[in-house]
């Protein structure tokens, strides 16, 4: 395959084209493909036609599957690695996970060894009179870091936050049962990327709960300067969908968000998987 990786002129994000996914990679093109991930955040592949063993192959390149507690009541049939995300119903009942990632965050942060990056195959994406709705907004957390002033880096870096499954609300509220599962776990605000050796910050509002060594009504004015500066206009690449689309985040350094700017009858359908990630550092 021609590989070609093209930036999106945004602090993160770029295009791969030359690549179909339906078909085996060797071990040079995957390796191109990774390096580009890891460099620009957020990579994509326009028109691709994959089954949901293939997406599972692909994403399982780049580590283990990390299995969502979504993925408990909202699944693909014979694929239990894939979480289906959409705003369709069927005989009355919702076929997948609707209106998730409405806040910024960067998945499972809540989970002792966060996943490496998400991946999502758009199927079927939303539109109203040939305008496309439902986009997807990341933004650079690397960027970010780079940006503070010095006096501020200094004073976060080697600092510890508190993430709390419960702390944010959710459209599909968890179950005890899986509070529980889930107790609160410390990370660096400030992570180094596992790959790149780059830092980044790792703290966002809801999620992030407390900063040890702080009270409680300082951790919550610097959790939400942090979290505002994070998403700043420029460090953010916002991605308008195609059907046939496969995307993939790094969770590191990269923050998103989905526009929630549709409804019935316009129709959503997403496959979404997740590979698993490290200690954060």
């Amino acid at each position: 395959m021609s590989i070609e990786v093209i930036p999106k002129g945004a602090a993160l994000g770029a295009e791969i084209r030359g690549v179909d996914l339906a078909r085996p990679l060797d071990d040079a093109t995957f390796a191109r493909i990774e390096r580009a991930y890891n460099d620009h955040g957020v990579v994509f592949f326009r028109d691709q036609h994959i089954t949901p063993p293939q997406q599972v192959a692909f994403t399982r390149r780049f580590g283990e599957i990390e299995f969502n507690i979504f993925g408990e009541k909202w699944s693909v049939p014979d694929s239990p690695e894939i979480v289906v995300l959409s705003n369709i119903t069927e005989d009355g009942r919702p076929i997948g996970v609707r209106r998730a990632g409405e806040n910024w965050h960067s998945d499972m942060c809540y989970t002792a060894r966060p996943p490496r990056g998400t991946m999502l195959y758009a199927i079927e994406i939303p539109d109203l009179y040939g305008l496309t709705l439902g986009d997807t907004e990341f933004a650079s957390a690397q960027a970010a870091w780079t940006a503070l002033p010095d006096p501020l880096r200094r004073r976060i870096d080697g600092k510890y936050g508190v993430f709390d499954f419960a702390g944010r609300k959710r459209a599909h509220p968890p179950t005890q049962e899986q509070i529980d599962r889930n107790p609160p776990v410390r990370h660096p605000i400030v992570r180094t990327h596992p790959y790149t050796g780059r830092k980044c910050l790792y703290i966002m509002r809801d999620d992030c709960t407390g900063i040890e060594g702080m009270d409680a009504e300082e951790a919550e004015g610097l959790i939400a300067a942090l979290s505002d500066h994070i998403i700043r206009p420029d460090f953010i690449y916002r991605h308008r969908w195609r059907a046939g689309d496969v995307l993939m985040w790094d969770n590191c350094t990269v923050q998103h968000r989905a526009i929630q700017d549709y409804d019935m009858p316009q129709r959503r359908l997403m496959h979404r998987t997740t590979m698993g990630g490290s200690v954060p550092m």
